[in-house]
């Protein structure tokens, strides 16, 4: 269950008065990858509105940041459960398994060129043959493309689809630069998010059920979190129907189907 806005609009209003205490070099710090970061920005400014501390968000592939989160990350967002599991081991007990709030779950999508020139319709079209398909294989999409293809127990659009692939990206970042370099590239598998925060860069088709995959974005107080006064806060916030109707604006599922 989401804060309740009495709930929230007291503990932003106590937050708040702790915050002038803080100077204006001493932001929230707030790290993770880049999926999530449009929504995440606009939050953390939201959130600057309401109650006078700032939000600085890092994102990008990890290797960019855990050094410095390592230093004095207060908030850590994922892209997957997957990606969180592999934060709580590299953040090397600065944050806590337990502690983890899974926040709001993203559509696996195909995005294609735009005004979709080759029809594409759906998964099931990637099986066909000579389909080019872009997709990443890490930064939370580790075997994205498999569990999609294999929903079905058929092993053979396994096979279609592996053979299909071209580009296997490491993180979405990678995959946005090789889309960009590559017109040849019918197709490009990786969340919807992507096409709302770039849609000059491509449309969107919806995967069609059975294949549909589904991921959540979550956050975490770290330990250096804990002793700042508006960390758990902002993760509240995020939390908030404030902070949900900000991530749905950026194509984020924050409710039931």
């Amino acid at each position: 269950m989401r804060p309740s806005t009495l709930a929230l609009a007291a503990l932003l209003s106590t937050t708040a008065l702790a915050a002038h205490a803080q100077t204006p070099a001493d932001p929230l710090h707030v790290y993770g990858p880049g999926g999530p970061a449009p929504a995440m920005r606009e939050a953390a400014k939201a959130y600057e509105a309401r109650t006078g501390r700032a939000v600085a968000v890092v994102a990008g592939p990890t290797p960019q940041w855990l050094d410095q989160a390592k230093a004095d990350g207060d908030l850590i967002f994922s892209g997957s459960e997957t990606m969180m599991t592999d934060f709580v081991s590299a953040l090397e007990g600065r944050i806590r398994a337990e502690a983890v709030e899974p926040l709001y779950l993203r559509t696996a999508s195909i995005l294609v060129r735009p005004g979709n020139p080759n029809g594409i319709g759906g998964l099931e079209d990637l099986f066909q043959p000579g389909r080019r398909v872009l997709v990443v294989n890490g930064a939370g999409q580790n075997g994205l493309w498999e569990d999609m293809a294999g929903r079905t127990g058929d092993i053979a659009k396994v096979r279609a689809l592996r053979r299909n692939i071209v580009v296997y990206a490491r993180n979405s970042a990678e995959a946005r630069q090789a889309w960009i370099d590559g017109p040849t590239l019918d197709a490009w598998i990786i969340w919807g998010i992507w096409q709302v925060a770039n849609p000059d860069l491509a449309d969107v088709v919806e995967v069609e059920e059975p294949y549909r995959i589904y991921r959540d974005a979550g956050a975490v107080v770290t330990e250096t979190g804990r002793q700042d006064a508006d960390a758990q806060p902002f993760l509240e916030f995020l939390k908030s129907d404030e902070g949900a109707a900000i991530f749905a604006r950026w194509g984020w599922r924050t409710g039931q189907p």
